[in-house]
């Protein structure tokens, strides 16, 4: 009798099933390109029809029961935000409509990559989410602590926190792991030069700033775009720990950001952050060096223009039933405020949502935290948890007997496309000049401070393909950057020199 494992070899050889190696979606289906979500046109938005895409960041959100798979750790607290300056000329976003207007908000402070219960010191970028609850819904504001990101497509957002997450084998993070799948192409060196500086340890969360990281889109009540950028900009200024001092504050207290922002607000010491945002207009789009709808990119060319402060001055009264039940998406969206097509948001505005579907449960928008402010009025039914009070026997639309319809001003703006459906990166990669110019504007403490902490995760990566592209990247970038680095790692820097030179 055949044993099942040569049967199946037998089927395989028969009707020719690619190779074990080949990459397949869980039906067993080939990818076809694992790199690049597939969109309508260069500049077009990400299609839902991407299945492999879709099929990635649902099993990626559901990899945890109930913690967080990113974010798990956090401190929220309760604000509001005044705004101080009319934007009545860019957006219908009612919060922005006139100066003086008080804004509540709630707030989540995060680690990105490690556990719930982990320490508060270790290096990670920071999550920075703000739940806007406005009169036209609730808007969600859901950043980092730096301004851009590891990677530019949602379609490798699973594949970069596996990396960075615990082996599956033996439960311990490892840099041979994140390095191996970051030293592919070169699109993380500005963030990795923001995580590895002394930002990526912040002393507290009232001392860091705080960065939309994507570009939206203002829309007015012409219909006219303007794409915009929401930088948080702390009033108490920017402090971080450095390697030593981060040793010593976890050996002494490892929930010092915890502890230091339930200190400061109890005490009435109330942290405020002002929010600026930087705009251009569709026509600017190509009239850069790098793509700006890029989440690895800054823009540094693009002034910026102050709109409002936000005041954080009261903590939760239960940690479980506000701070831990909060749901941020950044698809919650209000009028006025778009998308842009930046392929990395595109990927975020389904996968948190769905994330929270999972995680909290249909109806989990009508828990007090989440609840917004403005009715809501949705035909959406039934489902666990639901606490609603619904009296209409009309669950549907349209409707004669209870007409309830669409408002034609909340409706998408129209944007031209052009091109055809397609998977392929972005022209304007430019991966290494904007984390060479972050290297450049450190101080001489700081730069220092980044090669040793850089130093001290790539030196323990064992394959040297890996680490000498990581260094070539490095290089790249900035050649006192990269050559340090490589004498720090004890590599060939003139082995370095000839890898930067072919990128």
């Amino acid at each position: 009798m055949f044993k099942p494992s040569l049967i199946a070899l037998a089927l395989s050889l028969s009707l020719g099933v690619q190779a074990s190696s080949t990459l397949t979606k869980d039906n067993g289906a080939p990818v076809g390109d694992n790199q690049n979500s597939t969109t309508a046109g260069a500049n077009g938005s990400v299609l839902l029809q991407d299945v492999h895409l879709i099929q990635k960041l649902q099993r990626f959100g559901r990899e945890r029961i109930p913690e967080r798979v990113v974010h798990a750790r956090g401190t929220g607290a309760h604000g509001e935000f005044v705004t101080t300056a009319d934007l009545s000329d860019k957006t219908i976003a009612a919060l922005f409509s006139n100066v003086g207007k008080t804004t509540p908000v709630f707030v989540r402070f995060s680690t990105v990559i490690h556990g719930n219960h982990s320490p508060e010191t270790l290096r990670d970028p920071r999550g920075f989410a703000t739940k806007f609850y406005t009169e036209q819904g609730n808007w969600d504001l859901v950043g980092n602590n730096l301004p851009v990101f590891f990677i530019r497509d949602a379609i490798k957002f699973p594949d970069m926190v596996h990396s960075l997450k615990p082996s599956p084998v033996d439960n311990m993070q490892d840099p041979n792991r994140f390095f191996d799948f970051f030293s592919h192409d070169g699109t993380a060196t500005h963030m990795l030069t923001f995580v590895y500086s002394d930002l990526g340890t912040p002393a507290s969360y009232r001392e860091m700033n705080g960065f939309g990281v994507h570009a939206y889109k203002f829309v007015n009540a012409e219909g006219q775009v303007n794409y915009v950028k929401f930088n948080w900009h702390s009033q108490q200024g920017v402090n971080s720990l450095d390697a030593a001092q981060g040793a010593k504050t976890q050996s002494i207290d490892f929930n010092h950001l915890t502890r230091d922002l339930y200190a400061n607000i109890n005490a009435g010491n109330y942290p405020k952050w002002d929010l600026y945002i930087q705009t251009i207009t569709p026509e600017q789009l190509n009239s850069f060096s790098y793509h700006p709808l890029d989440a690895t990119k800054v823009w540094p060319d693009v002034p910026e223009v102050k709109v409002g402060t936000m005041t954080l001055n009261r903590m939760p009264d239960n940690f479980f039933q506000e701070t831990e039940q909060a749901a941020f998406a950044p698809a919650n969206l209000v009028p006025g405020i778009e998308p842009s097509e930046d392929r990395l948001l595109q990927g975020r505005i389904f996968s948190y949502s769905d994330t929270q579907l999972y995680r909290l449960g249909a109806n989990h928008q009508q828990l007090p935290i989440n609840r917004p402010l403005a009715q809501v009025n949705s035909n959406n039914q039934d489902g666990a948890m639901n606490l609603g009070n619904t009296k209409s026997n009309v669950n549907y639309e349209p409707s004669r007997s209870e007409p309830k319809g669409a408002l034609s001003s909340a409706r998408a703006v129209e944007t031209a496309l052009s091109g055809n459906v397609q998977q392929v990166g972005i022209e304007k990669t430019d991966n290494f000049s904007q984390a060479g110019a972050l290297y450049r504007s450190f101080n001489k403490q700081e730069q220092t401070n980044l090669i040793r902490n850089l130093a001290g995760d790539l030196g323990q990566v064992k394959n040297d393909e890996v680490k000498y592209a990581m260094l070539s990247y490095f290089y790249k970038a900035d050649s006192d950057y990269g050559s340090r680095l490589a004498k720090a790692v004890k590599a060939d820097v003139k082995k370095v020199q000839a890898l930067a030179a072919q990128l």
